[in-house]
């Protein structure tokens, strides 16, 4: 009940359709559209929005390093034992 009741709460303002094709036993996506979509391109491209800075990912990519070091460390503890 809780999942189904999630799952409609989280799709209540889903619209749009979904084309999609088959061939040979899978199924493939071929194109999608919605009228409340989250993606703009405007503001996804870095170009056209602009006041992207490139250091801004620094700090990002070094708490991202910190996540994959650890598990590094973890991977490399468990195979000594």
């Amino acid at each position: 009940d809780f999942i189904e009741a999630a799952f409609r709460q989280s799709s209540a303002l889903i619209d749009g359709e979904v084309r999609l094709g088959l061939l040979k036993g899978n199924i493939l996506v071929e194109g999608r559209s919605s009228s409340s979509s989250l993606y703009d391109q405007d503001l996804s491209s870095m170009d056209i929005a602009g006041g992207y800075d490139q250091q801004d990912a620094r700090g990002f990519i070094r708490l991202n390093a910190l996540r994959l070091t650890a598990h590094r460390l973890i991977v490399e503890h468990s195979e000594d034992d």
